[in-house]
């Protein structure tokens, strides 16, 4: 996209603000701090940081060595070596990372806690799906139920509504739908571009129940190529010397329609402020010059087993780790290393328009959304 393009979305976005209905104006200023208190984080295993521990009926897991091992020094849920983008925005804006939510109802309901937190909460769950069916067997909690115990906490008032409107929601789903969508136990009812377009839908439903609680400053990321993910390896017929494609194009129509929902967000929802990080194109950057971010290896996992180590989760069977995480762009089978985790980070929060737009993360809180009394 060229920078005329995002000057005039830019543009678009500031007008959209200046021209709310005033009898429900929300101004948006700039200052030198951060405005943002807390994060609230919906989505899989790319942002969960821990949700799976706390559900007996869930087989999605990452509880156990190595996980965890180079940053926590002990398996924290998370899919990673370490910290994940949520964790890192927490870092740059000063606040303590987020607790799964299971873990602070846990708390609560045994009155080691007061309260829920209030630096945000973490209900991304790993495995999940924008689709209720997504490994439902696995007993994962998918994006419906994310909201529906985010919408319970605010009917409840168990969460301060000034503090959602001030707080940043973090959004990303999707590749586990697309992946299984290539898994060939079942043949898909839909066609490609049919199940994209669900998907879509099901995300328009998630800005739409955040938005009537109170989310105002929303960053939304596109999928990674998933198709590039060492457990491909496990798919009949997907190639192991190079990425698979039919899974990237689905990918990418996928992100394609979500920026669409993000460049809508201030005309169809005053008052609201909503980036795009273009994760896609930020990962292939990495895989097209590896040695400028430090990375010898972006096909295989460090953690893991067989063929790209990606036939069996980093932890299982016979696996072996890599001696230095940091040179792999991949993690285990499916995940990031916490070195490219730390780099997208990176350019998700203060990345060029081509990284993230119509602005960057660091720019969204900066902003101060100011709401009547």
């Amino acid at each position: 996209m060229d920078v005329k393009k995002n000057e005039l979305l830019l543009l678009m976005l500031m007008l959209s603000v200046l021209t709310m209905n005033i009898f429900d104006i929300r101004v948006i200023t700039m200052v030198a701090s951060y405005n943002v208190p807390a994060i609230f984080t919906f989505g899989d295993s790319i942002f969960d940081a821990g949700n799976n521990r706390f559900k007996k009926d869930c087989t999605i897991q990452a509880n156990f060595t190595p996980y965890g091992q180079n940053y926590f020094h002990h398996p924290t849920g998370r899919f990673t070596n370490g910290r994940t983008v949520p964790d890192f925005f927490c870092q740059f804006l000063g606040i303590d990372l987020q607790k799964p939510f299971l873990q602070a109802a846990m708390e609560v309901n045994s009155n080691k806690s007061q309260g829920y937190p209030s630096n945000g909460i973490n209900f991304a769950s790993a495995g999940s799906g924008v689709m209720n069916a997504t490994n439902a067997d696995e007993g994962v909690m998918p994006l419906h139920q994310q909201i529906e115990q985010f919408k319970l906490l605010m009917s409840q008032n168990k969460i301060d509504k000034k503090l959602v409107q001030q707080s940043l929601f973090l959004f990303e789903s999707g590749s586990n739908d697309i992946f299984n969508y290539f898994i060939p136990f079942e043949t898909p009812t839909l066609d490609p571009d049919a199940f994209v377009g669900v998907m879509l839908a099901e995300v328009g439903y998630l800005i739409d129940q955040i938005y009537q609680l109170g989310a105002r400053r929303i960053g939304i990321f596109s999928l990674g190529p998933v198709g590039c993910v060492p457990a491909r390896a496990l798919l009949p017929g997907a190639p192991v010397t190079k990425c698979f494609g039919k899974m990237n194009k689905m990918i990418k129509n996928y992100n394609k329609g979500l920026e669409a929902i993000v460049m809508g967000v201030p005309l169809k929802y005053p008052g609201a402020v909503a980036v795009y990080g273009a994760v896609y194109d930020v990962v292939q950057r990495f895989r097209a010059i590896p040695q400028r971010y430090g990375f010898s290896n972006t096909s295989s996992a460090c953690c893991g087993v067989g063929v790209l180590k990606g036939m069996a989760q980093c932890g299982k069977d016979e696996f072996s780790v890599c001696e230095n995480p940091d040179e792999y762009l991949f993690w285990d089978f499916f995940h990031p290393s916490e070195h490219t985790y730390k780099l997208l980070s990176k350019a998700l929060w203060s990345g060029k328009p081509s990284r993230v737009r119509p602005f960057n993360i660091k720019t969204l809180a900066n902003m101060t959304v100011v709401i009547p009394p």
